[in-house]
């Protein structure tokens, strides 16, 4: 039997989103008895312009038949394709009958849009998660997942996130093996260790061309020892009060505040994927006091350490 899979696409959409799944889905097909066969969807058919410039061959909407699996990808025109009726339509005409509704990265956006997401617990690009939380009240955004599975409905990350949900698809299709050999092939994790926080700090506060992205590092990888603003401004090689000054000037916020993101954000995924005791991670992470990482957590995620423990357990299972 083959399984057919629908790619939505619309202009400016983000080729990776597509490309991931893509070829994910074609290697699996290869080593498992069920094949997989893709089709690129668009409103209108034909080629597609992604936004690097790359175009994608597409059948329109109304040629289209049903699929198991419907694929909605994201990129810069997802805010665009948000308005068009015909996309959305379709998107909820598929749900009566697919097996599954997917989105990769801003993709979630026009799941969103079309009504799928109310109620259910879904993750995105963390960059675009406080937007979609704010625009879709009645929608459980998780900014750390990879990918999440809620009934019918899955959602992915940022962009190679993609491929992450396209193994969870085949495991669940061909099984864990069939999945295994195809990460193998393409040469990624099968289960990537983390979740988006380990992505999303550092890159959001610096860049190696910016002046204080060594010392950034520095901090991740000491964050058990006192960080104090003398500290770090020794470490910087400058005097305490140019060092904040600079310092806030460049990143965007104060030393401290940027020690307690790093120390939660690598906490946070000590908790989902370890199994040490809560009190072990408060002193390996700096905040040495269980309390404190308590309110810590409750003031940035909204949950404590060991509800967001028990969250990542039941969507492991």
């Amino acid at each position: 039997m083959t399984r057919q899979i629908g790619i939505l696409l619309y202009p400016d959409f983000q080729l990776l989103d597509a490309a991931g799944v893509t070829a994910a889905f074609e290697l699996a097909g290869g080593f498992g008895a069920a094949p997989y066969e893709m089709t690129p969807l668009s409103h209108h058919g034909g080629l597609v312009r992604s936004s690097s410039g790359m175009t994608i061959e597409t059948v329109p909407l109304a040629a289209a038949g049903s699929f198991d699996t419907l694929i909605v990808v994201g990129g810069e025109g997802h805010r665009q394709a948000m308005s068009c009726p015909e996309l959305l339509n379709f998107i909820r005409h598929q749900a009566r009958n697919a097996r599954r509704i997917c989105s990769v990265c801003t993709g979630a956006f026009l799941l969103a849009e079309a009504g799928m997401l109310d109620g259910r617990r879904v993750t995105t690009h963390w960059q675009q998660a406080p937007a979609m939380a704010a625009q879709f009240p009645k929608i459980r955004v998780s900014a750390d997942a990879i990918h999440i599975h809620d009934g019918l409905i899955w959602t992915s990350a940022g962009i190679s996130a993609g491929i992450d949900m396209a193994l969870a698809l085949i495991a669940e299709d061909l099984g864990a093996d069939i999945a295994r050999r195809t990460a193998q092939q393409m040469v990624v994790f099968y289960h990537r260790p983390g979740g988006q926080s380990q992505f999303s700090a550092l890159l959001e506060m610096t860049s190696p061309q910016e002046r204080f992205a060594e010392l950034l590092g520095w901090i991740r990888s000491n964050l058990e020892q006192r960080l104090t603003v003398d500290i770090l401004a020794s470490q910087a090689g400058m005097s305490p009060r140019n060092f904040s000054r600079s310092f806030r000037a460049a990143v965007g916020m104060s030393p401290a505040k940027a020690v307690e993101r790093l120390r939660l954000e690598a906490a946070r995924e000590q908790v989902e994927r370890s199994t040490l005791p809560i009190e072990a991670i408060a002193v390996m992470t700096g905040f040495h006091d269980p309390e404190r990482m308590r309110r810590a957590f409750v003031r940035e995620f909204h949950q404590p350490p060991q509800a967001i423990r028990r969250n990542a357990a039941a969507e492991a299972t």
